[in-house]
């Protein structure tokens, strides 16, 4: 079953084929939200290259899996953190202190929560990764 969440969709597919062991996974659709989350999934080392294949209607990305996930998904609802809140939020979303990453989209762009931090922007939370 699908859900109207194109993030949703991405990071459980994402999610699904690493558990089981897939070397790639094909995920549908394209969004620029699931792009810029692949992207710092890439960055920190989750995930391996990530290939967009645009098409006229949707479009999909092709991702090399390298085995590093233990745990993703999306935070809905979105909750709204402050630029002071963030240890509330990995307290109740990661399994310790500096290991994973929240997902937030602030006025800057979509980013970690590490990121936020030193940039001291609050947000809305969007998802997790581990």
């Amino acid at each position: 079953m699908t859900t109207h969440n194109p993030l949703a969709n991405v990071l459980s597919k994402l999610l699904n084929a690493d558990t089981i062991g897939k070397p790639e996974v094909t995920l549908a659709p394209y969004s620029k939200n699931a792009e810029k989350v692949l992207n710092i999934l890439k960055e920190r080392g989750y995930i391996g290259e990530i290939k967009v294949e645009k098409e006229i209607r949707g479009g999909t990305f092709l991702v090399t899996l390298i085995g590093k996930i233990n745990k993703c998904g999306v935070i809905s609802p979105n909750f709204n953190v402050k630029r002071v809140g963030y240890e509330s939020y990995e307290k109740r979303f990661l399994p310790a202190k500096g290991f994973g990453m929240i997902l937030v989209t602030t006025t800057k762009g979509i980013m970690t929560h590490y990121e936020a931090k030193e940039q001291n922007l609050g947000g809305r939370l969007i998802g997790y990764c581990y």
